[in-house]
């Protein structure tokens, strides 16, 4: 013989209200902690006065990332050769050669692709240029070459 049991059998089921009000909690913690713009509601004119001194020239930006790949300014060089990146620097400089050149290279980017960079930039004639380096750790160490 066989006995049912006719109560109705619990399903499982996920209680959304707990849920609500966490993200509830949560937005009004995002709301409360997010900085806002504030505006003055002062109209000011700001006095006119000639500038003292020539406004600093600006700056050639290079950048080579680990893969050896190069950035001129805000473009990617397509092409890894040495014309393609004096191309890059020509449109990017324009005429001036005597701006400031800051070549920023990863440390594990191949040396090649950095003296790529630096021999295509003394064909063109730049003469100011530096090497953008991190400054060292406090009691850090230099490791040996392999």
């Amino acid at each position: 013989m066989r006995i049912r049991d006719h109560r109705a059998h619990d399903e499982p089921a996920i209680d959304l209200v707990p849920l609500i009000d966490v993200i509830l909690v949560l937005i009004i913690f995002f709301v409360i902690t997010t900085t806002f713009d504030v505006r003055s509601t002062l109209q000011l004119q700001l006095p006119v006065a000639s500038p003292q001194e020539p406004a600093p020239p600006r700056t050639l930006n290079i950048l080579v990332n680990a893969d050896g790949r190069y950035f001129i300014g805000d473009r990617e060089v397509l092409h890894s050769g040495v014309e393609a990146v004096k191309q890059a620097i020509a449109d990017a400089a324009g005429e001036d050669r005597d701006q400031p050149v800051m070549l920023r290279a990863d440390a594990r980017t191949p040396y090649q692709a950095v003296v790529t960079v630096q021999d295509a930039l003394a064909q063109l004639g730049f003469r100011r240029i530096a090497i953008a380096t991190a400054p060292e750790a406090p009691g850090a160490t230099a490791e040996p070459a392999p």
